[in-house]
């Protein structure tokens, strides 16, 4: 692709985003998601192989079941309401329309079966922009039409939970098992949404970032099939140690950074007298780190091929620029002990 057009497309996407947070109108922020979705799908098709060309398509006619969803569901909003605020959603049936459309649009449970087969045809970037940026717009609209009845965020969010530990657990692909460990986080943080909006919005920046580092990872060795993790050592030796620790720090074990958001998730609910809701999410979780627990001993334990006579790649000038990865990977580790300080800069 040519880098003017792929400059614009990337401006498109941020433009997109931008319209929509600063958006109180729906139509305007119906607008933002579709430049988003116009804009993202490009980048998808821009390696013309059938697996993408399909991930593209099926990608496209999601979305556009999703956006056709949601301006109903506000043009009848508007129609019973007189007025087009995004905050005016009094009536739970127009709300609850467009909870599930803009669940859809993100791929949360049981609106979710989607997101693994269009990751699994795409290249890692644009995977990672599937997996983080595109689920910023949605979001917000979320977080804006909080209904008086949490019932729903409560169910979307169990469900995903379950649904994003019960998908992974026998994917060889790693595009697909962070299909799921996506949907696995987004469950958390809709399941806390109602009752700590700012805990969502940290347990979301939190994700962004461990996200961001395990495929920055994963670019950086170009692998995409849990077999070809046994060959880390080979091409970058560091990230024998670093990612096995990024896995589990998104599976939520201590004293690694992903742990904080469960544990304040956790402290939440029982507060809220719901203590058997997150008991369930806790033991949920384990299905999740199951298959963390399984990246990380691909990674580390087991036997990796025997190398050919030569240079080793470790040896070689590497293509990407590492510093990004190695500060969101040191984040994704160590960020555990700044709990205190990360809780006095959110208003909780």
């Amino acid at each position: 692709m040519a880098p003017l057009i792929y400059s614009a497309l990337i401006i498109s996407l941020g433009l997109g985003t931008t319209m929509t947070f600063a958006s109180t109108h729906w139509y305007l922020a119906w607008m933002g998601i579709e430049i988003n979705t116009l804009a993202i799908i490009p980048l998808m098709a821009q390696n013309h192989i059938p697996r993408a060309i399909e991930a593209t398509t099926k990608y496209f006619f999601i979305q556009a079941t999703a956006s056709a969803t949601l301006l109903f569901a506000s043009i009848s909003n508007a129609f019973l309401t007189g007025q087009w605020d995004i905050t005016h959603t009094p009536y739970t049936l127009t709300s609850t329309l467009i909870t599930l459309a803009l669940a859809m649009k993100i791929g949360l449970a049981p609106l979710h079966s989607w997101m693994p087969e269009v990751m699994q045809g795409l290249n890692l970037l644009t995977g990672l922009i599937l997996s983080t940026w595109q689920k910023l717009a949605p979001l917000y609209l979320i977080y804006q039409i909080q209904p008086n009845n949490p019932d729903i965020f409560i169910a979307l969010g169990i469900l995903s939970i379950l649904v994003g530990g019960w998908g992974g657990f026998n994917q060889v692909q790693l595009r697909k098992i962070l299909a799921y460990s996506s949907n696995a986080h987004l469950g958390w943080m809709i399941l806390i949404l109602s009752f700590s909006p700012p805990l969502a919005l940290l347990t979301i920046m939190i994700y962004i970032l461990m996200t961001f580092s395990l495929f920055s990872s994963f670019m950086l060795t170009r692998t995409t099939h849990i077999n070809s993790l046994a060959t880390t050592w080979a091409k970058v030796p560091i990230l024998t140690i670093s990612t096995p620790l990024v896995l589990l720090s998104l599976g939520g074990l201590p004293p690694l950074t992903g742990f904080m958001p469960k544990w304040l998730i956790l402290q939440e609910l029982t507060k809220q007298s719901l203590s058997p809701l997150a008991t369930m999410a806790a033991l949920s979780s384990l299905l999740s780190l199951y298959f963390y627990l399984r990246l990380s001993y691909a990674m580390t334990l087991t036997m990796p091929p025997n190398n050919p006579a030569g240079t080793l790649p470790w040896r070689l000038n590497p293509r990407h620029n590492t510093l990004p990865m190695a500060l969101t990977t040191t984040s994704t580790i160590c960020l555990l002990p700044m709990t205190p300080t990360i809780m006095s800069l959110l208003p909780f």
